[in-house]
């Protein structure tokens, strides 16, 4: 019987040690100032840790500090193995669309209050954030799933590009390059989760942005060497006042919408440009064609 057990424990050790390795192939973070910023199939989540007591007056301050009202609802997740208090928020969005933001307030080893968000469209997800919260606390993501707040070289799904350090994250996996371009992608375990991610950025990009549609249509590309389809749709912010249209000082923006599988994972990936922008021949700007090419050219 305690050979048998002892099997069984090596076992489901070598399973969790393998499920968490893929995961981490997948994961990418940034620690930016204390608040770590991370993504893995399409789900955005930061990490931070307030370095006062877990108690009732430092948790009110936390509170506030993140925006939750007393008329918010706090819940105890049983299932996450440390003390914690949990607050859902849901907005809805146009295009049967709505955001999921999920705070944790948890009691850390050292008796700290270390705080999590997660953020998704429609539907959030348990047990992951519970699995993540754990590995985060447990020290027990790995040193090489961190990227440097340098651009000089980045990790775009499991390949080195190099950009000079001339760009700019915008968030995790989000980098712009002024006049340049912008990308941002995820890596996902299935093909599912690469095209539900791409959808809802389409959505929430016609809901919050303000432009007009004026085209969209599929093409072939070449997508990391692979051959593949894009939705491409294109913008026009003719009339609009916002930031995002004042920052960049174009008027239209052309944005391509891709899922594949790359390099053993599948890619979710947004990528843009603005008509002032610095288009080649190829009809793309130099950060686009790092990791794309339109096929007829």
């Amino acid at each position: 019987m305690k050979k048998i057990l002892l099997i069984l424990l090596i076992f489901n050790f070598q399973f969790g040690f393998s499920q968490n390795e893929k995961l981490f192939d997948r994961l990418n973070a940034i620690n930016n100032s204390g608040t770590i910023f991370y993504n893995v199939d399409g789900i955005d989540f930061t990490s931070q840790t307030i370095f006062s007591d877990f108690n009732d007056k430092n948790l009110k301050k936390a509170y506030r500090k993140y925006k939750i009202k007393k008329t918010d609802i706090k819940e105890t997740d049983k299932e996450l193995n440390f003390e914690n208090y949990k607050v859902v928020k849901r907005e809805q969005l146009d295009n049967n669309l709505s955001s999921v933001s999920v705070n944790y307030f948890v009691k850390n080893k050292d008796n700290r209050i270390s705080i999590f968000w997660f953020g998704y469209y429609n539907k959030s997800n348990s047990e992951f954030e519970r699995k993540m919260i754990e590995l985060i606390l447990n020290n027990e993501v790995p040193k090489n799933c961190f990227s440097s707040l340098k651009t000089n070289e980045v990790n775009f799904a499991g390949r080195k590009i190099e950009l000079g350090g001339n760009c700019n994250w915008m968030n995790i996996n989000n980098i712009q390059c002024p006049y340049n371009g912008q990308i941002n992608w995820s890596v996902h375990k299935t093909k599912e989760s690469a095209d539900l991610s791409i959808q809802n950025q389409l959505k929430a990009t016609k809901t919050k942005n303000g432009g007009k549609v004026e085209s969209e249509e599929e093409v072939e590309i070449i997508f990391e060497g692979v051959p593949t389809t894009a939705k491409k749709v294109y913008y026009d912010f003719t009339g609009v006042t916002s930031l995002l249209v004042s920052m960049s000082g174009g008027k239209n923006l052309t944005i391509y919408y891709v899922s594949e599988k790359i390099r053993d994972n599948y890619v979710s990936c947004v990528l843009s440009f603005w008509n002032n922008d610095n288009i080649g021949s190829s009809g793309l700007t130099p950060l686009l064609e790092e990791v794309m090419a339109i096929k007829d050219n």
